[in-house]
C-alpha cells in the first residue's frame, strides 16, 4: 500500500445502493440488507441464517457465522498484515478519514435501521455516528503526529569504559490480526467500526469484527462503508471482515485462532470472562481488552448535600434513565450520609424518575437480565424501595431503592451491576463508614465527587481509596458521556475491564495493538518510523 492516496469522495459500488440514493436526495428507498458477510472483500452467504429481533421494523434474514467463515477471515487478515502493517502513517490516516466519509454519506440509512434494530432515538443515533466518525478522523490525526509511537534513541558510546554502549533505538509497532467484538448497547461507536477497530486500524492492524446479532443491519452498512473505502485507498480487502451472528463457538474460534494476537471487547462480565480464560488458555496466551461494565459510585459529600442536594437528585435521575440506563458508565449507587438533606437528594431524585415513561431496551435479552436484576436488589434484605414500576417485555422503567452502609457492606450482591434505569441510595453515618463503602468497591470505571469547597478536608481521604479504584474520576457531573480526547481513560481495575494499564476510549486506545521493538546498531534505513 505504501503511501498511495484514497480517491476523493465516497466511492459507489455496485453492492450498495446507498450513497446514490442520498446523493440524489430521495428517502423513496429503504435499505435492504443482504444479509451476507464481508470477508475479505466478498459478501458471503452462509450455510446457515438467523432473523433478527428489531424493537419495530420488519425483521430480516442474516447469515450465521461458523467456524470456517471465522478461518477465512483470519488467514486473510494475516496476510493483508504483510503490506497493512507496513504502510505509512498518511495512507492509514488516509483509510481512516476515507471510511469516516462513507459512513457519512450513508447516515440516514444508518439511523432508519439503526432506530429500527434498538430502540433508540434517531437523536442518539445520529449522535453516535459523529462520535464514530469523530473518533476515526482523530485517530487519523494522531498517528500522523506520531508521536503514540514512543520512540526513543540511546545513541552508541564506543569509549565508555568499562564497555561502549551500542546504539540503540526504540519504537512501538502493531501487533497483528486484531478480533473485535461489537457490542449491544453502542452499535456504532463500540461495534463494526467503533474504537477498538479504528484503534487497530490506525495502529496498523487488520481486524476481524464478529457482529453483535443485537444490530446486524446497522452492522452490514458499516461494513459496506469500510469496503468502500478499502476500494477507494487500494488497501489488502483483507484489512477488514465482519463475521454476523453464529452460535458460542464462532466466538471462541475467533479468540483461538493462532493467528489472532489481540482482542477487544465490551460487554457483560460472564461472557467477557470466558473470553478472556480462552484467550489465556491458548498455546500463545494473547491480551483480552475486556470493557466489562460498572456501578460507577458517587460519593455526595456534606457540604455540597445541604447547599444543592435537590439539584444533584435531579441530575442524578437524568443520567441514571438516559438511554435507559444501558451505559456502561450508569451511576448506579449514590452514597450520602444520612438525614433531612439526603431525605431531600432522596425525594428529588424519586420525583425526576418517576416522570420518566418507559423506554425500549435494547434486546429481550437485555430487558429479562434488568428484571432480574431490579428482582436481586428487591429481595435483598434491608433494602427499601423508593420508586417501583413494572417493567412490560422489552419496555424499561426506572427503579429506586436505599439501604444502609452496614447492610451493603453485608450484601456483596448490591454491588453488582444492573444494567438499567435502576438507582440505589447507600446512607452513611459519617466519613468513616463512606471511606468503607470505598474500600469494598471492585473495579470501576467511574467514581464520582459531588463536592463544595468546603468539602476539601473529606475529598482528599477519599482519593486515596478511589483512584485506586477507578479509570476515571469526577468532580459536581455525570459519568454518562465518554469524551474522545488524548486524555481519556475508559477501563480500571477488573472487573470494570480486565486490563487495568488500557483504555478502550480515547488516543491512548491504540497503543493496545502495538508492542515496543529495540534496534541495536541497525542501519537506520532497516529500523521504521524513527523519522519526522
Amino acid at each position: 500500500m505504501g503511501h498511495l492516496s484514497c480517491l476523493p469522495g465516497p466511492l459507489e459500488l455496485d453492492t450498495i445502493s446507498i450513497t446514490e440514493i442520498l446523493t440524489n436526495g430521495t428517502k423513496s428507498m429503504s435499505f435492504k440488507p443482504h444479509g451476507k458477510h464481508l470477508i475479505a472483500g466478498n459478501w458471503v452467504a452462509g450455510a446457515q441464517n438467523f432473523a433478527s429481533s428489531p424493537a419495530h421494523g420488519p425483521s430480516h434474514e442474516y447469515a450465521a457465522g461458523s467456524v470456517e467463515d471465522v478461518d477465512a477471515a483470519v488467514q486473510a487478515a494475516e496476510k493483508a498484515f504483510w503490506s497493512y502493517g507496513y504502510s505509512s502513517r498518511d495512507a492509514r490516516a488516509a483509510f481512516l478519514n476515507a471510511i469516516a466519509d462513507e459512513i457519512e454519506a450513508r447516515a440516514e440509512a444508518i439511523t432508519e435501521i439503526g432506530t429500527q434494530e434498538t430502540g433508540l432515538p434517531e437523536a442518539r443515533l445520529q449522535g453516535e455516528r459523529g462520535r464514530t466518525t469523530g473518533q476515526l478522523r482523530l485517530f487519523a490525526s494522531h498517528i500522523l503526529q506520531g508521536d503514540y509511537l514512543d520512540r526513543r534513541h540511546d545513541e552508541a558510546l564506543p569509549e565508555r569504559a568499562p564497555l561502549p554502549r551500542p546504539d540503540l533505538k526504540m519504537v512501538q509497532r502493531p501487533i497483528g490480526p486484531v478480533a473485535v467484538f461489537g457490542a449491544s448497547n453502542f452499535p456504532l461507536a463500540f461495534s463494526t467500526a467503533g474504537g477498538d477497530t479504528a484503534a487497530a486500524l490506525a495502529a496498523g492492524c487488520p481486524v476481524v469484527v464478529k457482529g453483535h446479532s443485537a444490530h446486524p443491519g446497522t452492522g452490514e452498512i458499516i461494513a459496506e462503508a469500510i469496503h468502500a473505502a478499502i476500494a477507494r485507498c487500494n488497501v489488502d480487502p483483507g484489512v477488514f471482515s465482519l463475521i454476523q451472528g453464529g452460535n458460542r463457538a464462532v466466538g471462541s474460534a475467533l479468540v483461538q485462532h493462532p493467528l489472532i494476537k489481540a482482542v477487544g471487547f465490551t460487554g457483560s462480565l460472564a461472557g467477557g470472562r470466558a473470553l478472556f480464560d480462552l484467550c489465556a488458555q491458548r498455546p500463545e496466551p494473547i491480551p483480552f481488552f475486556g470493557e466489562l461494565g460498572s456501578v460507577n459510585p458517587m460519593f455526595i459529600l456534606d457540604h455540597a448535600l445541604s447547599n444543592r442536594g435537590a439539584e444533584i437528585g435531579a441530575g442524578w435521575a437524568g443520567s441514571l434513565s438516559m438511554g435507559a440506563g444501558q451505559f456502561c458508565t450508569n451511576p448506579g449507587i449514590a452514597i450520602v450520609k444520612a438525614g433531612a438533606e439526603a431525605d431531600a437528594f432522596v425525594a428529588a431524585a424519586q420525583e425526576a424518575l418517576g416522570q420518566v415513561g418507559a423506554q425500549t431496551m435494547l434486546t429481550d435479552g437485555i430487558a429479562a437480565a434488568y428484571r432480574d436484576g431490579q428482582r436481586r436488589i428487591a429481595g435483598t434484605s434491608g433494602v427499601q424501595e423508593v420508586l417501583t414500576s413494572v417493567c412490560d417485555l422489552r419496555d424499561a422503567t426506572p427503579y429506586l431503592y436505599k439501604t444502609t452502609a452496614q447492610n451493603w457492606l453485608a450484601n456483596e450482591a448490591l454491588a453488582e451491576e444492573v444494567f438499567g434505569p435502576l438507582g440505589v441510595v447507600v446512607e452513611v453515618t459519617d466519613m468513616d463508614e463512606a471511606r468503607a463503602v470505598a474500600m469494598s468497591l471492585q473495579g470501576q470505571l467511574t467514581c464520582t465527587l459531588h463536592m463544595d469547597d468546603a468539602d476539601m478536608g473529606d475529598a482528599q481521604s477519599l482519593m486515596p481509596i478511589l483512584e485506586r479504584k477507578a479509570g476515571r474520576l469526577l468532580a459536581n457531573g455525570f459519568p454518562t458521556g465518554v469524551e474522545v480526547a488524548d486524555t481519556m481513560v475508559h477501563g480500571g481495575p477488573y472487573p470494570a475491564s480486565t486490563n487495568f494499564g488500557a483504555t478502550s476510549v480515547g488516543t491512548l486506545s491504540i497503543r493496545r495493538f502495538l508492542r515496543p521493538v529495540c534496534y541495536q546498531n541497525l542501519p537506520d534505513a532497516l529500523v521504521p518510523e524513527m523519522g519526522a
